[in-house]
């Protein structure tokens, strides 16, 4: 009998890997209440920019040390399904309680007690997996993690934008937004339901810092600010591990990143209040917008890795951040907007394709930068880098978040905006200086090939010398 050594192994008995379908219904609960959150605090309420912002912001750090704590408890306790179903769960809830408030501050404060339920999903989720997969395959599971988050984000903004268009086109918009952060609340007590039938307890259990390189490589699939929550969740973790030297040029990198993070987050911080007020959109012309740059990014992450692979991370990062600059400043042409007419099936259209060529880009610039990162250090000091670029990336987020609203309320959008992609092509300058061949990547044919062509100029190696004969003694 043959052993079929592509088989996957089993490391224990399971009845199925069906569990991780449990994150595809919190995924599209993610996708209706992120662009939902701050278009109900503006009707709602009548928040101004810079408080939905602050809003948002909040809810992203109040996930950080609860991140870390919910891993280190998982971790001394034997039970990693009760503390995903119950993040699920308390996630469920805290929205559903969430589209109830009836006033300002209370919705202020369920959204950050939101970030301390969700939090455990991140950090327990991927250790789950590492402990019920073999090794060899958990490159593939967690790319595949990665592929059901872009498609349930995907998803939920779609069925947003059906809801908000078609179901409650003619009810009162408040109603209609209420109602459907509900249906998100209740996506995700699905998640709790299908976590808790389908989760078995691992029997094997890893530690977190063991497997650090691919926790950090664990990010979502679309560019948005609550995303904050798994990037900020390595700076408390970062405290308590051990100093190594890195290289000197990857402190330009991570200052470069610092940067650009905040350019991004000046213009994604008061997005969707420009979408609603400048430009004049409808609930579900939001969505349209966001879904245009969520499609966009998921389509484009296996092609984006092809690219990097075979040409050199450095150009595909530097041209992608030049195109963003570009198409950042797109969004403030003026004579576009008085053209086509403000909130216009033209303008919607225009808007759409600019923000899903802005998910191009993200796709191309988080797996360039990635791989720019890892072959900036050696093997033993990734984990420690890769920490580092996802603390750098979600502090450089938070501030760019509150800048751009307080930008955006005291100086308007052309401002706001203009510095953000000022911002992006300060950092991208940064990184001019890091020499080119740290980062090239060549086939390996072409590198046989100089191999080549560099012993046939040696030559043949000399013949070994006579050894000389010692003086003698005087």
């Amino acid at each position: 009998m043959s052993l079929d050594i592509k088989a996957r192994p089993v490391l224990r008995p399971s009845s199925s890997d069906l569990w991780f379908l449990a994150y595809l219904p919190l995924a599209i609960s993610d996708g209706i209440a992120t662009p939902l959150i701050p278009l109900l605090a503006l009707q709602h309420f009548g928040a101004s920019a810079f408080v939905v912002t602050i809003i948002i912001a909040a809810s992203a750090m109040s996930q950080v040390p609860f991140t870390i704590l919910w891993g280190n408890l998982s971790d001394r306790v034997a039970h990693r399904k009760f503390f995903l179903v119950g993040s699920f769960l308390a996630t469920g809830v805290s929205i559903i309680l969430i589209s109830l408030a009836h006033n300002l501050i209370t919705y202020f404060w369920l959204n950050v007690v939101e970030g301390l339920a969700s939090a455990a999903s991140a950090p327990i989720g991927t250790m789950l997996l590492l402990e019920t997969r073999h090794k060899r395959w958990w490159p593939q599971d967690i790319g595949l993690f990665g592929l059901i988050s872009g498609l349930g984000t995907t998803v939920g903004l779609g069925l947003g934008f059906v809801w908000l268009f078609g179901i409650g086109r003619s009810a009162p918009a408040v109603e209609v937004m209420t109602g459907l952060l509900l249906l998100s609340g209740a996506l995700a007590l699905l998640s709790a339901g299908v976590a808790w039938a389908w989760i078995e307890e691992p029997t094997n259990r890893i530690e977190r810092r063991t497997v650090a390189e691919l926790l950090h490589l664990n990010r979502g699939m679309v560019e948005r600010v609550r995303n904050l929550r798994s990037r900020l969740a390595g700076v408390l973790e970062l405290t308590r591990a051990p100093a190594e030297r890195l290289p000197s040029r990857e402190y330009v990198f991570l200052a470069a990143l610092g940067v650009m993070s905040v350019g991004f987050d000046i213009f994604y911080g008061p997005f969707p209040v420009f979408l609603w007020q400048n430009a004049h959109f409808t609930d579900a012309g939001v969505f349209i917008v966001y879904l245009g740059a969520a499609a966009a990014s998921t389509a484009l992450f296996f092609h984006s890795g092809k690219a990097v692979e075979t040409g050199s991370p450095k150009n595909v990062f530097l041209g992608a951040l030049g195109v963003r600059t570009v198409l950042m400043l797109l969004f403030l042409a003026a004579p576009v907007y008085a053209i086509l007419g403000l909130g216009s099936p033209a303008l919607l259209a225009f808007l759409t394709t600019l923000n899903g060529l802005l998910g191009v880009t993200w796709a191309f610039i988080s797996t360039a930068s990635t791989l720019f990162l890892v072959r900036l250090v050696a093997r033993s000091a990734r984990g420690r880098a890769l920490g580092l670029y996802n603390a750098i990336a979600g502090a450089g987020g938070l501030i760019g978040t509150l800048l751009g609203g307080w930008l955006y309320a005291s100086f308007g959008v052309h401002f706001a905006y203009t510095i953000g992609a000022a911002t992006v092509a300060l950092g991208a300058v940064l990184l001019l200086p890091i020499p080119y061949h740290v980062f090239e990547l060549p086939h390996p044919s072409r590198h046989r090939r100089r191999l080549l062509r560099a012993a046939r100029a040696v030559g043949p190696p000399p013949r070994p010398a006579e050894p000389a004969t010692p003086p003698s003694p005087r």
